[in-house]
């Protein structure tokens, strides 16, 4: 697998994990519950995270996995191989012989 295909990978995992932990913290914050109970939590109230709900620190990792697949999209780089290295080849072409 060339480091390109990887990072498209990565990138359609990420994009995916955004929409999905965006949706969950629309909806704490924004959506139905908090005014279903009269109430928005409070900060360390159970359920919180240094009085922000898990969903927003998902968001947040997802963001960045996003940025950095990007630009490493952007770069260039295709492959995994170490620079310098040989490629593998299955053919004897590469043989060398000692006379």
């Amino acid at each position: 697998m060339t480091m390109r295909r990887a990072l498209q990978i990565i990138l359609a995992i990420s994009l995916i994990g955004v929409a999905f932990s965006g949706t969950l913290a629309y909806r704490e914050f924004f959506g139905t519950a908090p005014a279903a109970t009269g109430r928005c939590t409070a900060l360390g109230a159970p359920g919180t995270v240094l009085g922000y709900p898990p969903c927003v620190y998902g968001l947040v990792m997802y963001v960045a996995l996003v940025v950095i697949a990007s630009l490493g999209l952007r770069s260039g780089k295709g492959s995994l191989e170490r620079p310098g290295a040989q490629p593998a080849s299955s053919s004897g072409a590469n043989r060398t012989t000692v006379a």
